[in-house]
């Protein structure tokens, strides 16, 4: 039987380089909804650590920067070494907000064994448009590799199950890792993916919210992202089969409001 993950038995990680506009409250907001905090300071050389060293949590610190993926590979590491069920990851910039975890828990009860993404479909309009079809492009160059659609691929918010996070032979570094992961769980473990709906936040018009300059670079770290993927679809093969695979699956999104009712869903496992 699957354990039923809580607040008690995950990990929040959030990887962090340079955060420090952000990351108090980014961690204070997480520390209210889960008491296991893992951040991961990716030799940052601003006081992203000082900001934080007065609360309780577990701060790993790389002495040079690493990238993302390491970043979350060491603090996955940590989370398992200490027994946890799950890890719940949030980016240390503020574009998350903590308060959206018991949602996340909640689809992880309804999907048991599915990677929770926090999807970014609330508010897209925030989003500048070309990270919108930035977005788009990589949810289809990733469902190449899962056989499967998932909405919002790029989002950094995910509710990991134990044995994804204990994979330990995902390649790639920086955001190839993230898109990696999805693959590799569902390639070696059958695992599937289902979305939570979130806010899209951005710096915008409209709000005084403040957010460092985003460590993505669309053009630079796509190509990587795709590239990656298509290499691996081309050693598997049998391209054909993989279409009909993603035309029969659609992305699953968890919208209990009906807010996003337009978007093909299935019902969770065991349910009829």
């Amino acid at each position: 039987m699957l354990d039923r993950l809580d607040r008690n038995n995950i990990a929040v990680v959030i990887p962090a380089l340079n955060e420090a506009l952000r990351i108090r409250g980014v961690v204070e907001g997480a520390l209210a909804e889960c008491a296991n905090v893992i951040v991961v300071d990716d030799g940052s050389d601003d006081d992203t650590a000082e900001r934080i060293a007065d609360l309780p949590v577990t701060v790993l610190r790389h002495a040079a920067r690493r990238g993302k993926g390491a970043s979350l590979r060491d603090g996955f590491a940590e989370a398992l070494r200490r027994g946890f069920k799950g890890v719940l990851t949030m980016d240390g910039d503020g574009q998350h907000l903590a308060s959206d975890i018991p949602r996340m828990l909640d689809t992880a009860s309804r999907y048991p064994g599915h990677i929770v993404i926090g999807a970014r479909l609330r508010k897209r309009a925030q989003q500048p448009r070309y990270r919108r079809l930035a977005n788009a492009f990589g949810d289809w160059g990733i469902a190449w590799g899962t056989g499967y659609r998932i909405a919002d691929t790029q989002s950094g918010q995910r509710l990991y199950p134990a044995a994804v996070a204990a994979l330990d032979d995902v390649p790639g570094e920086d955001f190839v890792f993230e898109a990696q992961i999805l693959i590799s769980a569902a390639q070696q473990l059958g695992t599937r993916c289902v979305s939570v709906p979130i806010e899209s936040r951005y710096q915008c018009h409209d709000s005084d919210e403040q957010f460092r300059a985003s460590h993505f670079r669309p053009l630079r770290d796509f190509s990587r992202i795709t590239s990656h993927i298509v290499a691996q679809c081309l050693r598997r093969g049998n391209l054909a089969s993989v279409s009909r695979s993603i035309r029969a699956n659609p992305a699953v999104v968890d919208d209990p409001t009906g807010e996003f009712s337009a978007l093909p869903a299935r019902q969770p496992a065991g349910t009829s």
